[in-house]
């Protein structure tokens, strides 16, 4: 290996030397180092000619054998001067330098192999995720819903569902619609596939696209007649109920409807009334009766697919005039009758006679017009019924929730002044808990914005012999 080098690389060379040998006392000094590398820099700019006929790089020293990594590792001070010079040229020192450096280095190599070892024998094996194989995320979601109760089922297409969702205490969004294959629940919110919603309990958040949890359960009868298709205005399902109290409906009956509508009450009655009783339902109006059969069979539809047994097929729709249907009431008799009529003192000569005695009528009147018209009909006709009452039902929402600060946090209930031996005892009380203690936090009640207006006047007439 020929190197040729002016005098003044010679002298430089002569010094690096000199600074490598004090190494022993003190080559791993900072100040050591920053004049090893000042002065490198300054020998790099002399023309180093090495190997010029093999063509080899400007760097002989090859890298490491037997290290893990495929980076190479940077030269030190002392290799990259010891590496320009022939090695008769170095001196003892520097020879035993290198020597101990490079044994540290194979104690390096030789630990950071068996390291790897140990990380690729030791470590568990990490397997790819499987689109089939449930994840122990959704698994321990799985496990957290409490086992099915017995007669539980899942929802299933054809039933008939509601899906609400509620931000601070209001209703901002309530839909019925019928689980269907394939079809989405479309709202403001985002999109619920209803294949998404089927085999699921009732009564769960199910999320949106937008990540929205809303609640889905199944439809009761009173959210059925609230969100069915209408043609005439519905009986409330708060008249509904009161009506059949002033009936006393119970199963077995045998109970007329005048104005069967969009058919809310005839399923009230039908529910009432069970297997062994039935309902007669006149309605005078073709379009209103074609709804109310449609609404009554959609409703026995969903029924059967959400308990698996028919709803009970226990009203009879009839299209006529009350008042001039005398062959239909001919040979029948009814524990109770239920008029839901513009004019309701008509008909009433045609239906107390199939009344049972002692049995109640329950009219259901839109204004107080109409409740003045039904008794000026009764004094006027001398029929055997006796006004017991005539009521409106009111029904006040009330919003009852915590009290809340602006920034969310929960008002704390201001207690009395105390002394210092009671005030030390509750702090060392509320230091042990992590919540505020039952009773410490106020609650605010007021009535919901969103109320029910007036309805209808009901008005109970029972038969009677003076």
């Amino acid at each position: 290996m020929a190197v040729q080098m002016p005098s003044a690389g010679l002298q430089l060379m002569h010094r690096l030397l000199r600074i490598s040998t004090s190494g022993q006392r003190g080559l791993r000094s900072r100040d050591a180092l920053l004049e090893c590398r000042r002065e490198t820099r300054t020998v790099s700019t002399f023309p180093v000619k090495c190997n010029e006929s093999k063509g080899d790089s400007s760097d002989p020293s090859p890298p490491s054998a037997g290290l893990p990594s495929r980076r190479m590792r940077s030269l030190s001070p002392l290799e990259r001067i010891s590496s320009l010079l022939p090695r008769d040229a170095l001196s003892p020192e520097v020879l035993q330098l290198m020597e101990r450096d490079q044994q540290d280095q194979e104690q390096d190599a030789n630990i950071r192999v068996s390291d790897t070892q140990e990380e690729d024998h030791g470590a568990t094996p990490v397997e790819e995720d499987d689109p089939e194989t449930p994840r122990a995320s959704d698994a321990a979601a799985e496990t957290s819903v409490s086992p099915a109760l017995p007669g539980e089922s899942p929802l299933a297409f054809g039933e008939l569902l509601v899906a609400e969702y509620r931000k601070k205490a209001r209703v901002e969004f309530r839909k019925m619609f019928e689980l269907q294959t394939g079809a989405r629940l479309q709202s403001s919110w985002g999109v619920v596939p209803h294949d998404d919603v089927a085999g699921r309990p009732a009564g769960r958040f199910v999320k949106t696209n937008r990540g929205i949890r809303i609640l889905v359960h199944r439809a009761s009868l009173e959210d059925y007649t609230l969100y069915m298709k209408r043609g005439p205005a519905i009986a409330y399902p708060k008249d509904a109920s009161a009506m059949l109290m002033m009936m006393d409906v119970t199963e077995g009956d045998y109970v007329l409807e005048s104005g069967s509508g969009s058919g809310a009450m005839s399923l009230f009655l039908s529910r009432a009334v069970g297997c062994k009783g039935s309902v007669l339902s006149v309605e005078v109006r073709e379009d209103h009766h074609r709804r109310a059969v449609l609404n009554y069979n959609r409703w026995r539809a969903s029924w059967s697919v959400r308990r698996g047994e028919e709803w009970p097929d226990n009203v009879q729709f009839h299209i006529g005039d009350l008042a001039e249907a005398s062959p239909l009431l001919a040979a029948r008799g009814f524990h109770a009758v239920a008029l839901d009529l513009i004019h309701p003192h008509l008909v009433l000569p045609a239906v107390v006679p199939h009344l049972h005695l002692g049995a109640v009528c329950a009219v259901y009147l839109a204004n107080i017009t109409q409740v003045i018209d039904l008794l000026e009909g009764l004094r006027c006709l001398a029929l055997p019924l006796l006004c017991e009452r005539i009521v409106e039902v009111p029904v006040r929402d009330w919003v009852v929730a915590p009290a809340l600060q602006k920034d969310g946090r929960y008002c704390i209930r201001k207690d009395p002044a105390l002394n210092q031996d009671q005030r030390e005892e509750a702090d060392r009380e509320m230091s042990a808990e992590q919540h505020p203690a039952f009773g410490s936090i106020p609650y605010i009640a007021r009535p919901h914005p969103e109320q029910m207006s007036h309805t209808a006047f009901l008005v109970k007439l029972r038969k009677c012999v003076r």
